[in-house]
């Protein structure tokens, strides 16, 4: 179905992740920090972006920002998906560019429903 980069320092997260988008028939790519995420997310294009918060380094919502900026990948959606559950944090999220907004812990049909609403477009 689409090509989705999941973004998370949580090897257990990620595995998580990536069961439930394989179960959906999606193929998957991973990393674990948000400046490396911008530049997969720039050199492979994929369907739909899946963005934690809190990670070292550049945190989701800059990387959020500056792929949401940027003419070469502004047209990919991105999921912010964290354990960060006050409204400020998801109304952050989408000021910063995010598409939807995901609190963990994940249910596998929210987190498909929204995947398939912001691939539909």
């Amino acid at each position: 179905m689409a090509r989705i980069l999941v973004v998370d320092d949580s090897p257990t997260d990620l595995a998580a992740l990536r069961k439930m988008l394989e179960s959906d028939g999606h193929e998957v790519s991973e990393c674990t920090e948000g400046a490396e995420a911008v530049e997969r997310v720039k050199a492979d294009k994929p369907d739909c972006v899946l963005m934690d918060v809190v990670m070292p380094g550049m945190n989701g919502f800059q990387a959020t920002r500056a792929l949401s900026r940027a003419p070469e990948t502004a047209a990919i959606p991105v999921i912010v998906i964290s354990s960060k559950s006050q409204d400020t944090d998801r109304l952050w999220a989408m000021r910063q560019g995010a598409k939807e907004y995901i609190v963990k812990p994940i249910k596998q049909q929210d987190l498909l429903a929204k995947v398939r609403g912001v691939i539909a477009g």
